[in-house]
């Protein structure tokens, strides 16, 4: 490769901090309409191209696009879902980057005619996305005769949507258009009100793109004339609404990181003024659901683990309990049908879903001993006897279940095809690795049969280990060409996530967030003792949060990995966490912190990938490629552009690669068109093959 590496302007900036003061060149870039700045990421594309096209990575990323399209049925129809008389799929078409979202009354002919079946087309994602780069469609939700969907799209990444309401009998869209909307808070229809009329309720965001507000529109009318429901003053907290499965009440919730409160409405009368179910205490979460003749409350009052509540209709704010509490089984959600209430929860950091009758009877769903991720899949009818979920694993695509709450009995629907694929040559399992202070880390890892485990394999380390999320295992056409090249994968479970219970999240944040670090770290070095990874031939990868993992493992250790990709990374941390006009910055301190004050301010600095990029660090840094999005409301595009820059000033990208890659027309997901992913993944696989 040829190409000179991108040099990004300077400019003098010192911050201000309690830890002294700590200049920053590069902190110019947080102006993401600075010219300079688009003319910067504009370089690192072209040099980005360069490097993929050299040596022959284009053949590899050309022949790895056309691994994972091969292993795609292109033409495909989702398992058919039953909702009010209607049987609702989702098409795919070769060629089509989009999905088709459609309807029949049918369901016999959908299953018998198979991705040909005939059915009335409502939105076809590929003919409104006509013109753009980038098309995200969020909400597509049925009105409560389902004469009507409304509809919501982001053409840009910017996350602020467009909600349409589309006619399903014309086929065309109504007068109604309401803008800016934050659909991923929750699109609910009422039923029709005593005047006949059918109301939309709908969230709003602040300048930081926090969800503020909620509104409530009347079909037919001047979305000029919506009214304002409920407002969340506190800059910790989102709002959102849906509507219960039974489709009687909507829920507005209001929720920081770590509690919560919920207000009702009767979906029949949704003009009444909302009623609030049981006020806000520090560090108590509650969801609340309705099962019929009282409602459903998971929550984590004296249960850090969460246990369900039930509580009368007419006086929701008095709990008794249904579930108790169990240490280290973690209570994520609880389903209500009409006779049965289905739990989805974490134990020994496995999913798991568990069915409570109306007798009290409590059962287990068995999906075996191979880590594995089940979840609940749709489950719109509120008097359906089976449940359907949805299983996958690291050897198995995913695969939906139609579960009798009656009989036990299970049935498979469907398996994602995966053509040319023999599924029976890959193995996972579950290992555990001990930190240096004592604790055992679980990590799964997968790999071809015929790899040797030996110490000589190549070896990637996903890792996120934030927010209390739980990464679950999953499929992947893309990783089968890693693992088929005799690469093996691991899927770290730091703490940060929630896994292993509330205890677990709390030991991975705030002040004890160095854990997540250490702990993949130490997964990391168990890999190359325990002959899955070679130890000159191991990489890191992550995505946000995970993207900061990234940052500050290689940081921490920058001899450890021969490789690294951080996907839209968090890794400014300090810098974004002080400023509260950033978008997210206030809601996100409960999770890290406030740099502005001590101790949080020495403790973020010391595992701060940006601010820990120093020169001692050159001759060890891992060839290293990092995305971002020019659009992204969530980790905004400066910080992974000035950590490059800051890298490139300090010698990285000499010895080996350094390559920044950034979606001039999206967001923090990346490309939306199928296509696109595919090859986006393509990139990022030659990517590690090349540099491992």
């Amino acid at each position: 490769m040829t190409a000179t590496p991108p040099v990004a302007p300077t400019r003098p900036h010192v911050w201000e901090r309690p830890t002294g003061p700590a200049e920053d060149p590069w902190a110019w870039m947080r102006d993401k309409d600075d010219p300079e700045l688009i003319a910067y990421l504009h370089a690192e594309n072209a040099y980005a191209d360069e490097f993929f096209a050299a040596d022959g990575r284009a053949e590899l990323v050309d022949g790895l696009y056309e691994e994972i399209k091969s292993r795609v049925q292109e033409t495909d129809l989702s398992v058919p879902v039953r909702h009010g008389g209607w049987w609702y799929v989702t098409r795919t078409i070769e060629g089509e980057a989009y999905p088709v979202f459609c309807r029949s009354r049918d369901e016999a002919a959908l299953q018998e005619a198979g991705p040909a079946a005939p059915a009335t087309v409502m939105l076809d994602c590929n003919v409104e996305a006509a013109g753009h780069e980038y098309f995200d469609v969020n909400a597509v939700e049925p009105s409560p005769d389902h004469s009507l969907i409304a509809w919501s799209f982001d053409p840009d990444g910017s996350e602020k949507y467009t909600v349409r309401v589309r006619d399903l009998v014309t086929g065309r869209d109504l007068p109604d258009t309401l803008t800016d909307v934050i659909s991923w808070a929750g699109i609910a229809w009422s039923a029709p009100d005593a005047d006949g009329a059918t109301w939309l309720f709908y969230a709003r965001p602040d300048e930081q793109m926090r969800p503020h507000e909620i509104w409530r529109h009347r079909l037919g009318s001047d979305p000029a004339d919506d009214v304002l429901v409920m407002s969340e003053p506190d800059e910790r907290f989102f709002i959102g609404v849906e509507s219960t499965r039974s489709e009687k009440w909507l829920i507005i919730s209001s929720n920081a990181k770590t509690s919560g409160e919920a207000h009702v409405i009767p979906t029949d009368d949704p003009t009444a003024a909302p009623r609030l179910v049981r006020e806000r205490a520090e560090d108590v979460e509650y969801g609340i659901d309705d099962w019929g003749d009282r409602f459903v409350v998971v929550t984590n009052l004296d249960a850090p683990d969460f246990r369900v509540m039930t509580a009368p209709h007419d006086a929701p704010e008095d709990w008794t309990e249904l579930i108790a509490h169990e240490p280290g089984r973690r209570i994520t959600g609880a389903e209500p049908f009409a006779d049965h209430l289905v739990i989805h929860e974490w134990n020994a950091a496995q999913p798991r879903v568990r069915v409570l009758g109306r007798g009290g009877t409590l059962t287990a769903l068995d999906f075996g001993a191979e880590p594995h991720d089940i979840e609940l899949g749709a489950n719109p009818e509120w008097t359906s006897t089976s449940v359907r979920v949805t299983y996958q694993s690291l050897t198995t695509p995913s695969s939906v279940y139609d579960h009798d709450l009656v009989s036990g009995e299970r049935r498979l629907r469907k398996q994602t095809p995966t053509p040319g694929v023999d599924l029976s040559r890959y193995t996972a399992t579950r290992l555990w690795a001990t930190t240096a202070d004592g604790v055992e880390v679980p990590v799964d890892v997968v790999h071809h049969v015929d790899t040797p485990i030996d110490g000589t394999a190549p070896c990637v380390v996903y890792g996120y280990g934030s927010y209390e999320m739980s990464m679950p295992p999953w499929f992947s056409v893309g990783r089968i060409s890693l693992l088929d090249r005799g690469g093996v994968w691991a899927l770290a479970h730091p703490r940060g996530g929630g896994e292993l219970g509330r205890s677990w999240y709390l030991d991975g944040k705030l002040l004890n967030k160095r854990n997540t670090f250490t702990d993949t770290l130490a997964i990391a070095d168990h890999l190359v003792a325990t002959g899955y990874g070679d130890g000159s031939r191991l990489a890191i990868r992550g995505g946000s949060a995970g993207g900061l993992l990234v940052g500050a493992c290689i940081t921490m250790q920058p001899a450890r990995f021969a490789s690294a990709v951080a996907e839209v990374p968090f890794v400014d941390i300090v810098a974004t966490m002080s400023d509260p006009s950033l978008p997210l910055t206030v809601t996100e301190w409960e999770e890290w912190g406030d740099p502005r004050v001590e101790p949080y301010a020495s403790y973020m600095l010391s595992y701060s990938p940006y601010d820990n990029t120093v020169a001692s660090g050159a001759a060890t840094w891992p060839a290293l490629y990092v995305t971002a999005g020019l659009n992204d409301p969530r980790v905004s595009v400066h910080e992974p552009a000035k950590w490059v820059a800051r890298l490139r000033s300090l010698g990285a990208g000499v010895a080996r690669p350094l390559v920044l890659k950034t979606e001039m027309g999206a967001g923090h997901a990346g490309p939306t068109s199928r296509y696109e992913a595919w090859r986006d993944e393509a990139r990022t696989l030659a990517f590690l093959l090349t540099t491992l």
